[in-house]
Formats: C-alpha cells, sequence, structure tokens
C-alpha cells in the first residue's frame, strides 16, 4: 500500500484557477515581483502599476511559470505595513495582471484580508511566508476559496533544541493548521524558509537536507534568491549574488525542489533547464 506521502509525491498537475501547473515533469520558475520602497534587492523599482506590469512581462518572456506579488518586505529588520497601505500596493498590480497575465499570479503575504482581496481580485496562490501561524484566519481563506498555499517555515524565535527537526516539526505544525482548517492536501505547497530566523550554518545545513523535507510528501519551494546565506559565504553585494543563487538553485532542483523562486529569471531558468535534462532526461524549451 502507498504511504500518504508517496501518493502526494505522485501527483503531476497543480490546479490554480484557470491554469494548471505541471510536477515533476520539470523545475517550475516563480519570478519575483515586489510593489515596495524597501525590498533588500529591488525595492522601490516597481511600485507604480505600468512599471510592475513591464517587469511581470519581462518575468514571463524569461520563462517565468507563476509571478509572486509581494507588497512588505521581509527583509530582516523590516517595518511592518498597516493592511490598508499594503492593499493599497497590491491591490491595483493584481487587478492588471489578472487581466493580461498568461501565467498563474501569487500574492506573497501574511495577513488573510490581503491574501482573500488579492484571490478574488484574480491572484491565484497564496505564498504565506508565516506558514498559516501569523494570522490565524489565512488557512480557513486558503481552504473556502480552495486555492493552493505555500507554508514557509518562520518563527518568532531560535530557540531551536534540534535545529532540524525543530524545523520539521514547525513546518508540520503548518500542515496540520492547514489541513484542520479544510485546505485539501493537493493544495498545500512548502518552502523551508531560507533566510529567515537561522544562522547561517543552520541555512547551509537545511541545504544539505532539502531531500528530507521534499520527503514530508509535499511540493517544496525553495527561496534562496540573492539572499544574505550567499552574500555572506561569498562576501558579495545582493546585486552580485547571481551566480550563488544559481549554485542553491542546482542543488535545490538535484534535491527534489519543484519551485524556485528568484529574482534573475532567464539566468536561473536555464539553470533549472539544464538540471532538468540531466536529472530527468529530455530536453524542454520551457
Amino acid at each position: 500500500m502507498l504511504t500518504q506521502e508517496r501518493k502526494l509525491q505522485q501527483r503531476k498537475e497543480l490546479a490554480c484557477g484557470r491554469f494548471t501547473l505541471p510536477l515533476g515533469q520539470r523545475t517550475l520558475v516563480m519570478g519575483i515581483l515586489n510593489v515596495t520602497p524597501d525590498s533588500f534587492s529591488d525595492g522601490g523599482c516597481y511600485t507604480d502599476v505600468e512599471k510592475a506590469l513591464a517587469h511581470a512581462k519581462r518575468l514571463v518572456d524569461a520563462g517565468a511559470d507563476i509571478i509572486d506579488v509581494g507588497g512588505e518586505s521581509t527583509r530582516p529588520g523590516f517595518a511592518p505595513v498597516e493592511l490598508a497601505e499594503e492593499l493599497d500596493r497590491v491591490m491595483p498590480v493584481i487587478r492588471a495582471l489578472a487581466a493580461e497575465c498568461p501565467v498563474p499570479v501569487s500574492i506573497d503575504t501574511y495577513k488573510s484580508e490581503v491574501a482573500e482581496q488579492a484571490i478574488r481580485a484574480g491572484a491565484h496562490i497564496i505564498n504565506d511566508v508565516w506558514g498559516a501561524k501569523k494570522d490565524h484566519r489565512m488557512a480557513d481563506v486558503a481552504a473556502s476559496l480552495d486555492v493552493p498555499i505555500i507554508l514557509m517555515h518562520n518563527r518568532e524565535n531560535m530557540d531551536y533544541i534540534q535545529f532540524f527537526s525543530d524545523l520539521v516539526r514547525d513546518l508540520r505544525e503548518s500542515v496540520q493548521i492547514a489541513l484542520k482548517a479544510g485546505v485539501k492536501q493537493e493544495n498545500i505547497l512548502l518552502d523551508p524558509g531560507i533566510g529567515f530566523v537561522k544562522t547561517l550554518e543552520q541555512n547551509l545545513e537545511t541545504m544539505r537536507r532539502l531531500d528530507d523535507i521534499v520527503a514530508l510528501g509535499y511540493p517544496v519551494l525553495l527561496g534562496t534568491s540573492r539572499k544574505s546565506m550567499i552574500g555572506r559565504v561569498l562576501d558579495v553585494p545582493p546585486e552580485e549574488r547571481v551566480e550563488g543563487t544559481a549554485a542553491t538553485v542546482a542543488l535545490g532542483v538535484a534535491k527534489g525542489c519543484q519551485i524556485v523562486r528568484v529574482h534573475d529569471v532567464k539566468e536561473m531558468k536555464r539553470v533549472v533547464q539544464m538540471m532538468d535534462a540531466m536529472l530527468k532526461g529530455g530536453v524542454t524549451a520551457g
């Protein structure tokens, strides 16, 4: 008899409204579209709707399978944004993308009200950096609207007893919150939360053990793009972290991650295509 984890791993598709994304056939690329003035890498670049749309088009043309829209920076030491301000930032962009974007749109938020309004306006996926633990209504929103939700590992403190075991336990807790709220198993994805409440060594250990997170049975999204882990290892600023990001993306694909979230879509698309050709066989154009 197949275990539940094995059954989940055999899923071939992720339903996203009018879109269907393949799972396992090739690695999916999520392009980052920050509509914030203070994101660590591209803050202030796309706060205008027309500029945001133009950048989304560039991301899609470069090979993005998903566009991830965020209206609040989650960089270390970020200043929280009020609900009304976050809505003002993301909703015009979400509405415009819903009308024009040829790929699914995800909303990067931990506020259930932002997620709900964004989904009703045309977004397809919720990307919650607090794993449904910060706003306890988030899982209810995902369940009632029947949309995929990405549950990222995060916590209030670094009081780990056994780091990786605690990380896995935290992710399982997020999954249980979602399931108890009525989220379908096939709508749950996990993110190990690289760069969130982890030391450099803990981030590197998480990278080495990504296959253990994949083994939980849910599709795994890896978000390492331009992050401080890379900067600290290579001693370079965010704009010079493309090669380091490529290394983490390649390892993520090799470990079984099914989605990578990146700023540099053109370059990382090539990385995942090459990795997929070597690991899965065959050559695809996109």
